[in-house]
């Protein structure tokens, strides 16, 4: 409202430029989804660094070919991860199970199962003054004959449900090793050294991908299935399960990608070689949903430091997802994530070394080859999503295609939602115009569209045409954006002609 005018002078009124700023969402953000032997089982959690994974789950395993994956991603330039961490819950599997100390009418239980809490103990002090309230220490004790360290201390703490240091409230919201639960009043007496230790966790039986024992955690149809943790995360960019081959697992998690405009990195089986391939990818991967999809041969060979670095076989979507975000970082969504500059870190064989030809009889079939050049080493050598058979002739069929797209759906779907509830009319659909072409012009002059000027790249239509007088009575308004596609120069065809001789006249 204007401000009302009551008196003789001037009058300062700010209007609205009707600008705003529409921002690009990340695009390599991965979420992992594997067994791990710790770390939290109800959430996925967000990670940013390997040093991150290694104090929440563990580090490396050598059943767990998560954290091999992660530990990769990091190494091949990934930033920013979610890892979901799934474990057996019931017969005919070990169940996983947590940890716990019994002291009193005081019971502390490990924060997530597995054997890992039995090298943590307490140690209870009361308070000379004031018997009602005692300390807690969370202390580690890697071997029973080594020196206890002490990760975690409360102070005045107290048995009363109503205190304002509730030992329950306090653990259960500050500690990042136990939660507590209270049976009685009794308070604690001081353990005194050694401290008694948690014990009874049990990491419980292993879930090794391709077992029907680790697919039934992918179970979308399930409520209770590990996968669902994703739902509550806000966004993710690029979908992991390490070693995971399965195609009828596989396909539901593709159409789940496609809901959620992510990216699926699809690992060949371990044992899949070129003649297994010759058909290409089972039909189960090559549906609808496919185009949200990449399927990647062979397995990488790279050194274990869990086996004095000996080398050992590895699925690629670990190596890949990070090429992905290396290449995002320093080229752009729209670069293929592939060539010469997709090199893959820690890389020193494959389990099977592809020629010309060989890699020729794959690459029509959507299945993109890692190859191993002498000069340039290991690198990713395909850029096709699995809709990108020749025969299919898809639209989708280049990756980086395909991730421009989602990318542009992610940003405008976020960027626009201050459209909501606005008047319907000319005035919104120049705003939306002004502001979603502010924004595919800025990406224009990234390089991100093929075309020589901005008509030529990209539009953004909103008006009387897109939105007729019946769509405003229905509440509804229709924004439509194109864009021309960088697609990848797959194919590099050098002609050459030999000059004949001329004879001058």
């Amino acid at each position: 409202m204007p401000t009302p005018l009551t008196y003789p002078g001037v009058y300062i009124e700010e209007i609205p430029s009707g600008v705003r700023t529409i921002t690009g969402v990340s695009t390599s953000i991965a979420a992992f989804v594997g067994w791990a032997p710790k770390g939290p089982v109800d959430r996925a959690q967000r990670i940013l660094s390997w040093e991150d994974y290694d104090r929440a789950y563990g580090g490396l395993h050598r059943q767990s070919l998560l954290s091999y994956g992660v530990t990769q991603f990091f190494a091949n330039g990934g930033q920013d991860a979610y890892v979901v961490r799934c474990v057996a819950t019931a017969a005919p599997d070990t169940p996983a199970t947590s940890a716990t100390l019994v002291l009193g009418d005081l019971t502390l239980t490990a924060k997530n199962p597995g054997a890992w809490a039995i090298q943590y103990g307490i140690a209870i002090k009361q308070r000379t003054d004031d018997p009602t309230r005692f300390r807690v220490q969370v202390v580690f004790v890697p071997t029973p004959t080594s020196a206890e360290v002490v990760v975690e201390t409360f102070e005045n703490l107290s048995m009363a449900p109503g205190d304002r240091r509730y030992v329950k409230s306090v653990l259960d919201t500050q500690s990042a090793i136990v939660n507590a639960a209270v049976t009685g009043a009794g308070v604690p007496g001081d353990t005194g050294l050694p401290s008694p230790t948690l014990g009874g966790g049990d990491d419980g039986t292993v879930l090794e991908p391709d077992n029907p024992n680790f697919e039934a955690t992918l179970d979308l149809t399930s409520a209770t299935a590990a996968i669902h943790l994703l739902d509550h995360i806000d966004l993710f960019n690029l979908l992991c399960i390490p070693g995971e081959s399965t195609p009828a697992v596989l396909a539901p998690l593709q159409a789940y990608c496609h809901a959620r405009r992510a990216f699926m990195i699809i690992d060949c089986a371990s044992a899949a070689t070129l003649g297994t391939l010759q058909a290409g990818p089972d039909g189960a991967l090559t549906g609808d949903n496919s185009t949200n999809a990449a399927f990647y041969f062979p397995w990488v060979k790279a050194a274990d430091p869990l086996q004095e670095n000996r080398l050992r076989a590895y699925p690629p979507s670990g190596f890949v997802a990070g090429i992905y975000a290396r290449t995002d970082s320093t080229r752009g969504v729209f670069k293929a994530p592939a060539g010469i500059d997709a090199s893959v870190t820690g890389a020193v064989d494959l389990t099977q070394n592809l020629t010309d030809r060989e890699n020729g009889t794959l690459n029509p079939l959507a299945i993109d080859c890692i190859r191993l050049f002498s000069v340039y080493g290991t690198v990713v050598w395909g850029a096709r999503t699995l809709a990108g058979n020749d025969e299919r002739g898809s639209e989708w069929k280049y990756i980086p295609v395909r991730r421009m797209a989602l990318y542009i759906e992610e940003s405008l779907y976020r960027g626009t939602k201050w459209v909501v509830f606005e008047p319907n009319d000319e005035p919104l659909w120049a705003q939306i115009r002004l502001n979603i072409g502010a924004f595919m012009h800025s990406l224009f002059r990234q390089g991100a569209f093929a075309g020589q000027t901005p008509r030529d790249a990209y539009f953004v239509k909103c008006d009387k045409e897109t939105t007729t007088q019946d769509d405003v009575n229905r509440g509804i308004v229709n924004i439509l954006v194109g864009f021309a596609p960088l697609k990848p120069a797959e194919f590099v065809v050098i002609k050459i002609q030999q000059i004949a001789g001329q004879i001058q006249t």
